[in-house]
């Protein structure tokens, strides 16, 4: 139960930061840096990441950025999927 309180509250920090990321962008205010919403993508909240990218159309240009995320989504299911297999 813990460890799936913490899953979602990851995926809500992560969802979180990309829509206030964005409405920042819009305001020309301080941003968060891509390493912070990296973080919390490898933190757990890589749907988060995903969906709030997908639905704020946020950082979905930048490749390098693209590029990180998606390599910590496939380490983070092979992770899952050797756990689920032992």
């Amino acid at each position: 139960m813990l460890v799936l309180t913490a899953l979602l509250s990851a995926n809500l920090t992560a969802f979180t930061l990309f829509g206030l990321d964005k409405r920042r962008a819009r305001l020309g205010l301080r941003r968060y840096s891509e390493r912070t919403l990296l973080l919390w993508a490898l933190a757990g909240g890589t749907a988060g990441a995903f969906l709030g990218r997908h639905l704020f159309r946020h950082k979905t240009r930048k490749q390098p950025f693209s590029r990180r995320l998606w390599l910590i989504a496939m380490a983070q299911a092979t992770m899952f999927a050797a756990w689920a297999l032992l």
